[in-house]
C-alpha cells in the first residue's frame, strides 16, 4: 500500500540505523488524540511537541483498540502449525478461540472498535489515572519529571480486566458456557474470573504453584467470582501428571500451567481457552493503556523522554507502548523505550530468537519470539506474572527492529524501589511493576547526574495488596537474588524444534 511521506517530519536516528534511506510515512492517526501543538523543540533524543494544558485525567475512554501490525514498515512472521510447521489458518485456532478473536488475532486493520458493551464494563475503573510521582522526584532530587500510568484501579486490582472482559464478552457472545486459563500470580486469573462472572462463564484456572503457595488470597479471589482453581502442575491433565511424574515437588511455570489449560481445551468441546498475556489479540486490547496515556499527557503538554514497562509476557508493556511507537513511527516523538524483565527470567536479554512453543508440552502453535526453550521453569522469584520462558512475539519483533531496549534487574533491587515508591507515592506495587520501578529509578539519579530535564513515563500496572509476604521476606532480610542458570538454559534451548526452512 502507497503511504504519503511527511518531509516536516524528522526521522529518528534510531529508524534511520533500523532501516537506512527510509524516510518518515504516514502510517495512521490515533482515536482521541488531536494535537494541539504550540511549541516544538529538539530535547533529549527526539522532537517533543508542546500540547494546550488542560486536566490530565478528564479523557473519553478510547473507542478502538490499535492493531501495531499494520503500521509496521516489516510485518512479524506468522505462527506455525505445531506439527505441520506451517503457517496457521483459522480453522486451526477455533478449538481454542473464538471466531472473532482469531480474527483479530491475524488482523492487519490499524483499528478495532470496541463493543458498546466492553466499554460498558470498561467504565467501572476507566479511564485510570496518570500520575505525576512528585514525592518521589524529590527523595531521588533528580531534576527528571517521573510520571506512571495506574492500573491497579480496576476491580482485580491489574491491567488484566481489560483484555479479560473482552474476551469473556466474545466467547459469551460464540454461546461458549466454559472457559480455561493459567495465571502466575493470579492478577490474570483473578480478571478472567471477574469478567466469566459478568457475563455467565464457567472459569477454571490452574495457577502455577510457587504462586499458588505464595498468594492464597489471589485464588481466594478467584473462587469469590465463582472460578475453580487447581495448582499446577495439577493431577487433572496428563501435562500436569507427567511433570509431576518427572518432578513431584515442581514449583510449576506459565509454560506448564499453559500446557494444562489447552489439553482440557483442545478435549472439550463445549470449552475455550482464554490467554493473559504473548498473543496479538492480548496485546491489542490492552493498547487501551496507551492511547489513554497519550491523550492524558498532551492535557499537561508533556511527550516522554523514556518509557519505562515491565515485560514477562508483554502485554502490559505492549499496551502502553505501542501507541507510542505509532506516534514515533509518524515522527511526533521519538523516545527511547526500555523494556524490563527478572534477572532469574531474562527471556529478551539472554534468550534466542527462533520459532518455539508457547507452553511446556508442546500443544500451542510455534511462534517467533524471543525465548529460553518452552523446557525452561524459571526460579520461584515473587514477580510470578513474569515468569515465562519466551516473550510476546509482536514484542520480540520490534525489538528486533530496534524500536525498544531491554534490561534484567534483580527482584532485591526491585523490592527497594517498591519501597522507596511506596513510603513517597503511598501506592503499594505488585511485584512486577516494581521492575519497571527500578528502571524509573535508575534513570532519574541517572538524570540527577547529568542535569538532563527529561520525561519519564512508566507502567504501574498494578497493586501489590496480595503481594504483602514477599514484602515481608525482603523487610526481614531473607529474600535473596536468583538468577537464571545457564546449564538449564542450554538444555532447553536444545529441545527448541528445528524447522526445515
Amino acid at each position: 500500500m502507497a503511504t504519503a511521506l511527511l518531509p516536516s517530519y524528522p526521522v529518528s536516528d534510531r529508524l534511520r540505523r533500523s532501516f537506512p534511506g527510509v524516510e518518515r510515512s504516514l502510517l495512521g492517526s490515533a482515536p482521541n488524540l488531536k494535537f494541539a501543538v504550540t511549541k516544538k523543540l529538539s530535547h533529549g533524543h527526539g522532537l517533543r511537541t508542546r500540547a494546550v494544558y488542560g486536566d490530565v485525567n478528564k479523557v473519553e475512554i478510547p473507542r478502538q483498540w490499535y492493531n501495531l501490525v499494520a503500521d509496521l514498515p516489516l510485518k512479524p512472521p506468522p505462527a506455525l502449525h505445531p506439527k505441520t510447521h506451517k503457517p496457521l489458518k483459522h480453522e486451526d485456532l477455533s478449538p481454542l478461540f473464538p471466531d472473532e478473536l482469531i480474527r483479530q488475532e491475524v488482523s492487519d486493520d490499524r483499528f478495532i472498535p470496541i463493543p458498546d458493551e466492553v466499554i460498558d464494563v470498561y467504565k467501572l475503573w476507566r479511564p485510570t489515572p496518570l500520575i505525576r510521582a512528585k514525592r518521589l522526584e524529590k527523595l531521588l532530587e533528580t531534576p527528571a519529571k517521573i510520571y506512571y500510568k495506574y492500573e491497579g484501579t480496576s476491580p482485580a486490582g491489574s491491567h488484566k480486566p481489560n483484555t479479560a472482559v473482552p474476551q469473556a464478552w466474545y466467547n459469551a457472545q460464540q454461546g461458549v458456557k466454559n472457559v480455561v486459563t493459567e495465571t502466575g500470580a493470579g492478577q490474570w486469573g483473578s480478571a478472567l474470573a471477574f469478567a466469566c462472572s459478568l457475563f455467565g462463564l464457567n472459569c477454571e484456572v490452574w495457577q502455577v504453584r510457587a504462586s499458588y503457595d505464595q498468594k492464597p488470597y489471589r485464588k481466594l479471589m478467584m473462587q469469590t467470582w465463582g472460578a475453580r482453581v487447581h495448582p499446577s502442575p495439577s493431577s487433572v491433565t496428563n501435562a500436569g501428571r507427567k511433570i509431576l511424574q518427572e518432578d513431584p515437588s515442581s514449583s510449576g511455570s506459565l509454560g506448564i500451567a499453559i500446557s494444562e489449560a489447552v489439553e482440557v481445551a483442545a478435549t472439550h468441546e463445549d470449552t475455550k481457552y482464554c490467554l493473559g498475556s504473548v498473543l496479538n489479540h492480548v496485546l491489542l486490547h490492552q493498547t487501551i493503556i496507551g492511547e489513554e496515556c497519550l491523550s492524558q499527557l498532551e492535557a499537561v503538554g508533556e511527550t516522554p523522554d523514556v518509557i519505562i514497562g515491565c515485560t514477562g509476557g508483554g502485554s502490559n508493556f505492549g499496551g502502553l507502548t505501542f501507541p507510542f511507537i505509532r506516534e514515533m513511527l509518524k515522527g511526533r516523538m521519538d523516545p527511547l523505550i526500555r523494556a524490563v524483565e527478572p534477572a532469574a527470567c531474562p527471556s529478551l536479554t539472554k534468550g534466542v530468537y527462533t520459532y518455539d512453543y508457547g507452553d511446556t508440552a508442546g500443544m500451542t502453535p510455534l511462534m517467533k519470539m524471543h525465548t529460553l526453550g518452552h523446557d525452561f521453569v524459571p526460579d520461584p522469584i515473587h514477580a510470578g506474572g513474569l515468569r515465562y520462558h519466551g516473550m510476546a512475539p509482536l514484542i520480540s519483533h520490534v525489538y528486533e527492529m530496534g524500536f525498544i531496549e531491554a534490561i534484567a534487574i534483580p527482584q532485591t533491587e526491585c523490592f527497594q524501589a517498591a519501597l522507596q515508591f511506596a513510603r513517597t507515592e503511598g501506592l503499594i506495587p505488585a511485584p512486577e511493576p516494581a521492575h519497571a520501578i527500578a528502571a524509573a529509578i535508575r534513570e532519574a539519579l541517572h538524570c540527577k547526574d547529568t542535569g538532563e530535564e527529561k520525561v519519564i513515563l512508566m507502567a504501574m500496572c498494578g497493586h501489590g495488596h496480595f503481594d504483602l509476604a514477599a514484602y515481608e521476606k525482603y523487610l526481614q532480610g531473607t529474600m535473596v537474588d536468583l538468577s537464571y542458570s545457564n546449564e538449564k538454559v542450554q538444555a532447553s534451548l536444545a529441545a527448541i524444534p528445528r524447522l526445515v526452512p
